[in-house]
Parts: structure tokens; sequence; C-alpha cells
């Protein structure tokens, strides 16, 4: 390109650099040609990562992660993609365009994709209801995921789930009962062993759901059966409105499965994510049986789309975590600094990101909602029986509304 420019140098009016770009004015028309190509990026490099803390283990995750430019660059972009969604959601719902409950997952963004790089599509996952960001992990599109957050017919549950009902192949929601989805997920993990497949349940709560005697139930059972289950307490800070430290006597999450091994690992770190649910998963396929992580993350929004967030702790706790801790930010400086990244190709794939969500918020505003005589369709898997409890199924429903 260089020498195409200076060969045009007689009549080409200015040439100057800019980040790596060159820039032409030759004839009125202004030229533009990169000088980087793909050859010029470092294709991978190693980064030390926050060592775990140990609860009855006698050796912990690698401090060192290996990423490749590829696999940066693919983190980025769903990280970002998660972000702008729950930032269009947080819009669509103060449009009242979304409606009832909402729960958003910005600035924990590095435990999804973390967990998701750590694992393998065919294993399973289970999560309460701040579900948007694993149900986009999973496979379904922001368009399905946005149409579902506005009540649509082209929702990924036809519009029938909402906020916390999304479900996907090996991602089995998405459930509102606050810590009901542990014990579903000990059970996942029980037909793991029973079919022999050598896969695994990821079973999500929240710090706010650490102390239901639901979860210590299931922590029992899978410690007696071996199940090949990982238990992901997400500590977030807050249950609701409620720190940790008043809700918790102990709020060591990674110690609460007693005589199951924990792991206290870094929430906000992509990498030390992904390396210690590497680490977790190896540990249940090879029969040892259940294992507890606890990822220290934040969220940015409030506990939902009803609390402002900012009642029970300060703008300027949740401006020092975006500041200092920001999962994205951290990924592009890492990359950026290393040569893994331009800033300009960082910042095409967030005007590509943009693009998508906005599409996508057009379809969720523009699809037609479903149609009441399809309310009860769905109940059953099967045909459903001629009589539910003296109801007949295929009454019409009329709306007096």
């Amino acid at each position: 390109v260089l020498k195409v420019l200076l060969s045009l140098s007689n009549t080409a009016r200015n040439i100057d650099f800019i980040n790596g770009i060159s820039l032409c004015i030759y004839g009125g028309a202004r030229l533009v040609g990169s000088t980087r190509s793909f050859a010029d990026f470092s294709p991978q490099a190693s980064f030390d990562i926050k060592k775990c803390e140990l609860h009855r283990l006698d050796q912990g995750p690698p401090t060192q992660a290996l990423l490749t430019r590829e696999q940066g660059l693919k983190y980025y972009r769903t990280m970002q993609t998660m972000r702008r969604m729950e930032l269009k959601a947080d819009q669509l719902y103060k449009q009242k365009i979304i409606r009832g409950f909402c729960h958003l997952y910005d600035g924990q963004e590095a435990c999804a994709v973390g967990i998701e790089a750590g694992i393998n599509p065919s294993d399973h996952l289970i999560t309460a209801y701040r579900a948007h960001g694993y149900t986009y992990t999973r496979g379904v599109s922001v368009k399905e995921i946005l149409a579902e957050l506005t009540g649509r017919r082209g929702g990924v549950a036809k519009g029938k789930g909402g906020s916390m009902h999304m479900y996907a192949k090996h991602f089995y929601g998405g459930n509102g009962i606050v810590g009901a989805q542990v014990p579903l997920g000990a059970g996942l993990a029980l037909a793991c062993q029973y079919k022999g497949n050598n896969e695994v349940c990821v079973t999500l709560y929240g710090d706010g759901a650490a102390n239901q005697g639901q979860i210590f139930e299931s922590f029992n059972m899978a410690a007696l059966w071996k199940l090949p289950c990982i238990f992901i307490c997400e500590n977030n800070k807050y249950g609701m409105g409620t720190s940790v430290e008043r809700a918790s006597a102990s709020t060591d999450y990674f110690k609460r499965g007693d005589f199951i091994p924990g792991l206290k690992v870094d929430g906000m770190d992509v990498l030390t994510v992904r390396e210690a649910t590497k680490f977790a998963a190896d540990y249940c396929r090879s029969g040892k049986g259940p294992i507890l992580m606890e990822l220290e993350t934040y969220r940015y929004h409030g506990h939902s789309m009803s609390d402002p967030g900012v009642s029970y702790r300060t703008r300027e706790e949740i401006q020092e975590v975006r500041s200092k801790s920001d999962p994205i930010s951290m990924l592009k400086d890492r990359m950026i600094s290393n040569n893994m990244a331009s800033l300009e190709e960082i910042k095409e794939i967030d005007v590509e990101i943009r693009k998508e969500i906005e599409e996508a918020a057009q379809f969720a505003t523009s699809d037609p909602e479903p149609p009441l005589e399809e309310l009860c369709n769905h109940i059953f898997y099967n045909e459903p029986p001629m009589e539910v409890r003296g109801t007949n199924p295929w009454s019409k429903l009329k709306s007096i509304s």
C-alpha cells in the first residue's frame, strides 16, 4: 500500500498516517488502506492470573493462562454483545416495552463466558433468574432473547417465558424460585452419571440463595453419590439489597460445601474463570464427585429493574469496580497491550455489535404477540389427556378486555 501511495505522490495532495492506517487524498478521492495485516499481530500470549483459594484440595488451577488471538476476539465479542444486550433491555424496560421482572447481568459477563470456555457444548447448565447472559452463551440469538423479554411470538420461549424462563439445548433455564434450580442441577448430574456419557452439569446460584436449605441437601446427595456436578455460587456481593456481610455468618461460600472441595475464583477475569472451570470439569469427569466454585463478581444494575441499586451502595463503589475490574476493559487492554488486536479492530467489532442489537430491538418491538388461542399450548409435551382437573383444554379462550 505504501509503495502505491508513494508512486502516486506527484498527484497526491496529502499523505498521513494515523494508528497504522494510511490515508491518501488523491484526485479529490480519499483512499484508505490498512498497513497492518493479521500477520502483524501476536497469535497468542500467556498471562498471569490470580491464584484461586482452595478448600480440601492439594492443588488448584494454574496461575498462568494461554490466550490465542482468535479466542480473545471471540470472548470480547461475546461479552460486549451481552453488555449491549442488557443495556438495551434496560432502555426497553424504562420505555415500558418490557414489563414485569427483569434481572440484568451486566458486570458479570466474565463468569458466563469463562464457564462456557471451560466446558463442552454437550455439558449441561442450569441457573437462576439472572439468565440472559447464559441464554446467549448457550446459543440463543440476541433477537430471540429480546423478543422473549418483550413477550413476542419470535421469542425463544414463544413469548411465554419472559426474563426468567428461557431455555436452549442443554440449558434448563432461568428459574424464578430462589435456589430451587440447585437440586434440579444435581438431578441433571445424576442423569449424566447414569448415562455414563462423561458429561457434567454446571449448577449456578447466587450469594442470596446460598443460605437456602435445599442447597445443602443437594450438596449432601451429590457428595454421597459422587455426582459430576460443578456447583457455582456467583457472589455479586448483594442478595437483593442486602450485602453478603449482613446476610451470611460465613461469606466463604467456596467452603460452604464442607465435605465438598471448593475454589474461590476472581469472577471478573474471563481467563481465571476459564481455567478454574476446566479444572473443576476435569475433577468431576475423573469420578471424584462434585466440586464447589465461588466466583467473586459484581452487578452494575440493581437486583432487578425495580431496584435503582444505589440505596444500599454508593455510586462511587460501582464506578470504582467499573474503572478497576471491568471484565471487558480488562480483556481489551490485555489484547491491545500484547499486540493481539488493534484499537481500530476492537472499535469495528463494537460497531457491528451495536448494529446487531439495534436490529434485534427492532424485531422485538415489531414482532406480534402470541395470539390468545395459543395460551394453553405447550403445557404438555405430547397430546394432553381429555380432562385436566375438570377443565377441557380445547375450550376456546376469549378476552373480555
